[in-house]
């Protein structure tokens, strides 16, 4: 049985997707290539992610952790 479960990101409260987001958006490592994005435009581009179904919301029932990650990782994960 996995230890992950995938959330639905239309499940979250608008204010508490924001919040992810940008927590998301906001970690080290997180910016790539040669011009830097504003914090909107990152956390805009996530949100298209997931609502093409590119990423997906995992919560990891043991830690209580969550995070974004492709949907082949998020599948893989979910399978395990």
């Amino acid at each position: 049985m996995s230890s992950y479960i995938r959330v639905p990101a239309e499940r979250l409260a608008p204010e508490v997707l924001q919040e992810l987001l940008e927590e998301y958006a906001s970690r080290d490592g997180t910016d790539y290539g040669p011009v830097e994005l504003t914090l909107a435009e990152k956390t805009g581009n996530l949100r298209r992610q997931l609502q093409d179904a590119d990423l997906c919301i995992l919560f990891h029932l043991e830690t209580q952790e969550w995070d974004l990650v492709s949907k082949e990782q998020a599948q893989s994960l979910l399978e395990e």
